[in-house]
């Protein structure tokens, strides 16, 4: 029986030296929840010792229970003045208290000689002596080689010396990385081949695990070569992020696994959530949607006009390489009223809504789904708009306040401090009229602030609400300070977390359509669950 494929997620920390590609902790925590969610075996949350921002991250990720995923904390081999039991990184990669961590050295003998400015035989000994430090402390224990390919290509016997060493430091999978990402998909087999010789000339059982990057197009190629040649763990990110031109793109390598080479993975069990991890993770990083993207683009399996349509519409199969639903993605009709369809239907499920495929409601809820879509929404990372858009459109969202206006002000009294900010509200509730004002800093937090001041000796639950995130999305550049924009809010109380999302050329009123969806969307849970 054949060992399942490790799935290994470094997108919260190589991902992350992608150009233009930043996430808070929340964000980092809301991506952790849905790789989880998606059966990712290991998550590469950052490097303690390199910045405080991962130290933050580990340290709120205590209070997360994960399903299935693996936290891993990510470090180099101790420098070579240290001991391994007095090293900052290997300390902080303890300290960060993950079931496993993750730590590469140097397999090049360039970089020893050029980066490290030590000889091969120490760079040999930190390998080693860095693992063995690690190895009792710690449940998974990953060894990254470092530009393995360019080192074989180089010095093929000290680049498999640094290979035995980690096995003797006691690591468990050893990962082989292209990390300038020029290798090509030819070159893999050989190289690979002479590591498995060279390990069962040293009596190992450990995983091979490989890393590539995509510096020449070829990452997930790559990346399948070497597990279709014996390797048991994929590194690799979503939607491909990474520094440079980024690194294996795990949203095309999971599925070419499961449904291409009849791997096992635990991801297989929740694939068809693979297109929403694809959108949550652009979402959050504020970057837009390759909609070209193979399974998860929008693009992936869009028909326009033609032979295509007529072939798809008669047998999918014709134009599709496996069918959308799959990846959780839809098929796209671009000239008929069918697009949607079946996601509409999904989702109504998920909701709890009662919703049939020949219901007459079904075409108005997806013509305004796709006018809204047309206009720059998204719900991907705002469920809780989408789920408020399907119950108005089948008459069961309950009106809880009747907005009549607001207003808001900003004043730059002097101009070496900060403006101040005030919203004024008119709003119904039932037949009492209520007019709030409240200070804020910034208008969309005064609008917040407001608008809680007035709903609130309501509907007392909102005091536990609170607005945990936002983001802007300038939609269109060509008109300048004129563009559209897409704001996504997250919210939370006690017990949840959800987003919402508004759409407008004025970023106020983007913002307060998402703030009332995100109330509306609070008193509807409570009244379900009351």
């Amino acid at each position: 029986m054949t060992q399942p494929i490790e799935i290994y997620d470094t997108t919260l920390r190589d991902g992350t030296q992608s150009e233009n590609f930043n996430l808070s902790v929340d964000d980092k925590i809301r991506v952790t929840r849905q790789l989880d969610k998606l059966g990712i075996d290991f998550v590469e949350g950052g490097w303690p010792g390199s910045n405080p921002m991962a130290v933050e991250y580990f340290k709120a990720m205590r209070d997360v229970e994960l399903q299935h995923a693996r936290l891993t904390a990510f470090g180099s081999t101790r420098h070579f003045q240290n001991s391994p039991d007095k090293d900052p990184n290997l300390q902080a990669l303890l300290a960060a208290g993950t079931p496993a961590i993750t730590i590469f050295g140097k397999s090049w003998d360039i970089h020893v000689h050029d980066a490290l400015r030590i000889e091969l035989e120490d760079n040999l000994q930190i390998i080693e002596d860095s693992l063995a430090h690690l190895r009792p402390k710690v449940q998974n224990l990953i060894y990254d080689a470092e530009h393995f390919f360019d080192g074989f290509k180089n010095n093929r016997e000290y680049c498999l010396a640094t290979l035995g060493k980690a096995v003797s430091g006691g690591a468990e999978t050893l990962v082989l990385c292209d990390t300038n990402g020029g290798t090509l998909p030819h070159e893999i087999p050989p190289i690979i081949e002479r590591v498995k010789q060279y390990l069962q000339e040293i009596k190992s059982t450990v995983r091979i695990g490989i890393h590539p990057h995509n510096d020449s197009e070829t990452a997930v190629a790559n990346a399948l070569m070497g597990i279709s040649l014996g390797a048991t763990q994929v590194q690799g990110t979503i939607n491909g992020y990474g520094e440079r031109c980024g690194n294996g793109n795990l949203t095309s390598i999971i599925p070419a696994l499961i449904f291409k080479m009849g791997l096992e993975c635990e991801v297989g069990k929740n694939i068809d959530q693979l297109y929403s991890a694809s959108r949550l993770v652009d979402e959050l990083a504020n970057l837009p949607h390759n909609r070209y993207q193979p399974y998860v683009g929008e693009s992936a399996f869009a028909h326009k006009g033609g032979i295509h349509v007529s072939a798809v519409q008669r047998n999918p199969l014709t134009y599709e390489h496996i069918e959308p639903e799959k990846v959780g993605n839809i098929r796209r009709i671009l000239i008929s009223d069918q697009a949607g369809r079946s996601n509409v239907l999904h989702k109504a499920k998920k909701y709890g809504l009662h919703l049939n495929p020949d219901d007459p409601l079904m075409s108005s809820i997806i013509k305004e789904l796709k006018d809204l879509e047309n206009k720059g929404y998204q719900y991907e990372a705002a469920e809780a708009s989408f789920e408020l858009l399907m119950r108005r459109a089948l008459g069961l969202q309950r009106k809880f306040f009747q907005i009549e206006g607001f207003r808001v002000m900003n004043h730059k009294y002097q101009m070496d401090k900060p403006p101040m900010t005030e919203a004024t509200i008119r709003l119904y509730v039932g037949g009492s009229e209520v007019h709030t004002a409240s200070m804020g800093d910034g208008p969309v937090n005064a609008l917040d602030n407001a608008l809680r001041k007035a709903l609130t000796r309501f509907y007392p639950s909102l005091e536990d609400m609170e607005l945990i995130d936002y983001k802007v999305r300038v939609l269109s550049g060509e008109y300048g300070t004129g563009a559209q924009v897409r704001v996504l809010v997250e919210s939370k109380d006690r017990h949840n977390r959800w987003g919402t999302v508004g759409v407008s050329v004025n970023i106020i009123e983007a913002s307060w359509q998402a703030l009332i969806d995100s109330i509306n969307y609070k008193l509807m849970h409570d009244e379900k669950n009351s």
